[in-house]
């Protein structure tokens, strides 16, 4: 009997053994997916920040060119109102001029006919 417990001792041992030992492959296997998933995960973040920085720099740029643009088209108006206003002045001194050689065209038809 004592022969049959050290067997079933032995067999024991050894079963635990082998559960230790493929309990211990398992970890390491499940160590090694977390480090490759922990990896990954890093270069997707990574990729992430970069395509979000390249986005903002183009944004930043977009947002530059608009600027200027709209300064430009202020410029322009701005430009464009002084021209209108010199206009209306030129405009009310020929029809000022206008105005006076019509009487001075007036007068001298008044005169010739007498």
């Amino acid at each position: 009997q004592l022969h049959l417990m050290m067997s079933e001792k032995n067999e024991l041992s050894r079963s635990l053994e082998m559960v230790q030992k493929e309990l211990q492959e398992k970890e390491s296997e499940m160590k090694r997916e977390i480090s490759e998933y922990k990896d990954r995960l890093l270069q997707a973040e990574k990729e992430h920040q970069d395509a979000l920085t390249e986005a903002n720099r183009k944004n930043e740029a977009e947002i530059e060119a608009c600027q200027d643009k709209m300064n430009s088209l202020e410029h322009f108006i701005s430009s464009q109102k002084l021209e209108i206003e010199h206009l209306k002045s030129n405009k009310e001194e020929l029809n000022s001029s206008l105005k006076e050689a019509n009487q001075t065209l007036q007068e001298l038809l008044k005169t010739k006919v007498r």
